[in-house]
This record gives structure tokens, sequence and C-alpha cells, in this order.
């Protein structure tokens, strides 16, 4: 069935009809018409009865689903800075390595002889090759660096490059490389090195739906992480021998980022985070936060892995 166009007068309609309370609807309308309702509605199943009574458990408000929105909002711009960290870091870190093991000229430190050896990897690593030097071609010139050191010197060195490359670009490129290589970047995160080959693809999932405003609060992801000391020390339940949080799920992301980041950048982001959950906490009254932080895979314990070593 294909949808129709809906003013603002039968948006807000649609949510009354389904039992929300709209307390005042100018300002329903215009809250709607600045943030798309398809964007709002988005946070809508928190308060629905079920998954098939579709219709709002009762004393659900506007205002609570307009404050969930604008709690996702804020808990993506914490986790986007921390991002942003990760990304500087890595892309720090590889550059430094390879140009150090195999030069700073493109020719050297793209050299397919550079990356893992084995034959089901050639046609990943040529690919990779391919992507990075168009990647580097079409954005040299509007970067200051890169474009300079292209004028000046003809090549760009790697911790140039890196600059110019998506984060996508740069954790595919650790998947490519020699398990010494891998070894070697992961050992500055302290972690292992396979490990660090599920983690990045996960980070650069959630940098990108930060980076494009999309939902992030129960956004689950395709693979999940291995089970980590952390889940184990805040005894996180099980189901079916599975931990049912921290897999594949936000909370996933905070275990990473719990190892990647320095302690000090993650105190103030488990600080900051926290500050934001019990600021929703005081918002809500037809559902309970609790409800939030399943959704988000957060034990209830949460605050402890700051304290885990």
């Amino acid at each position: 069935m294909n949808k129709i166009f809906k003013t603002l007068d039968e948006q807000v309609r649609i949510l009354e009809d389904k039992g929300m309370i709209i307390e005042d609807v100018e300002r329903t309308k215009e809250i709607l018409l600045r943030e798309n309702y398809f964007f709002i509605s988005g946070y809508r199943t928190l308060f629905m009865k079920s998954l098939t009574d579709r219709t709002f458990v009762p004393g659900a408000s506007f205002r609570e689903l307009y404050g969930v929105f604008n709690f996702d909002r804020q808990v993506r711009n914490i986790l986007f800075k921390n991002l942003l960290i990760i990304e500087n870091n890595l892309k720090s870190i590889i550059s430094y390595h390879l140009s150090k093991e195999y030069g700073i000229r493109e020719n050297d430190y793209l050299n397919p002889n550079n990356f893992n050896n084995q034959p089901s990897k050639r046609r990943q690593i040529n690919d990779l090759i391919n992507k990075m030097k168009r990647q580097i071609r079409t954005n040299a010139d509007s970067h200051t660096a890169t474009a300079h050191y292209s004028n000046r010197y003809g090549y760009i060195p790697l911790w140039i490059a890196v600059k110019v490359l998506s984060f996508g670009i740069v954790s595919e490129l650790y998947l490519i490389l020699k398990p010494s290589d891998q070894v070697a970047i992961s050992e500055f995160f302290h972690v292992d090195a396979n490990d660090l080959a599920t983690y990045l693809p996960v980070l650069a999932n959630y940098r990108n739906l930060c980076a494009h405003e999309e939902i992030l609060f129960d956004h689950r992801v395709q693979r999940k992480i291995e089970d980590t000391r952390f889940h184990e020390r805040l005894d996180i339940p099980k189901i079916d021998n599975e931990y049912i949080y921290g897999k594949d799920d936000m909370f996933a992301l905070i275990i990473i980022l719990r190892q990647l980041l320095r302690q000090d950048d993650f105190h103030s982001l488990i600080k900051e985070l926290d500050y934001e959950i019990q600021a929703l906490k005081g918002k809500l009254e037809s559902i309970s936060i609790g409800k939030v932080l399943e959704k988000m895979g957060f034990p209830i314990n949460y605050l402890e892995i700051e304290g885990m070593n």
C-alpha cells in the first residue's frame, strides 16, 4: 500500500487516535514540522502496549516521546565525539606503524605485498587499495595538508592521507594487514588483534549512524562481539548460555569504548551518559527508564564498568 502525504493536523490526529496525550497541539505541530514526523515516530514503540496492539499505554504523552527523541540526540552527540577520538587514534597509529615498516610514499605503503598474503584476500586487497587511491585523489585538493604535500613534494605520506580517508576505509585497511602488523597496532590499544578486527566494523557502523542522525538507542549491529571480562564482572544475565546485553547493542559499543579510550575520556563519556539517562528518567511517567535501558542493552549496574580493570 502506498503512503500518502499527511498534514500536520492529520499527524497529530494519528497520535491522538492511538491514545497519545497531546498537551500543546500547536507546539506539537511545530516540533513535527521541524524534526520530521517519521523520525520522531520511530521512538513510539517504547510507548505502545505490544507489537500487536499498536495503541499507546495509558498516560503516554507527546512530551515523553519528544523527550526520548532528544535523549537519543544527546546520546548520539556524546558517542560521536568519542568515536571521533578513536577514529583519530586509529588513523594515527596505523599510519605511524605502516610508514615505519613500509615507507612514506603511496607506492610504498600501498604496495600489495605489504598486506595479508592469503589468496582469499587478494581481491579484497586490490579493491581496498583502489578505494584508498580514489579517496586520496578525490579529496586531496580540498584538504590543506594533502594539497601542500602533493604540490610541494609530489606525494602524500600516509599520516597526512588518513585525514581524507573514511573511518570505514581505515577499518577495512586493518582487516587486510599482515597478522604481525595487526598485533603491533592492537597492542597500542591493549586488546587482542582479533578482537580489534571485530570491534572496528562496530565502531564504523555507529560512527556513521551518529553522523547521519539515525535512531541509535535500540540499534543492533550484524556481528556480535566476543564475551569479555566486563560481561562476567557486571553479572549480565544469560539466556541459552548467551549474555542478553552487551553483545550487539549500544552497551557492546560501551564495552568497546571502555577498552579503547583513555581512562579520562571514558570517565567523561560515562558521566555524560548517566546525566542524560537520569534527566530522561525525570521526564518519563507512563513507562520506566528501565524499559529504555533494556532497549539500549544497558544492565541496571552499567556505571560499574568504569571502575573495572
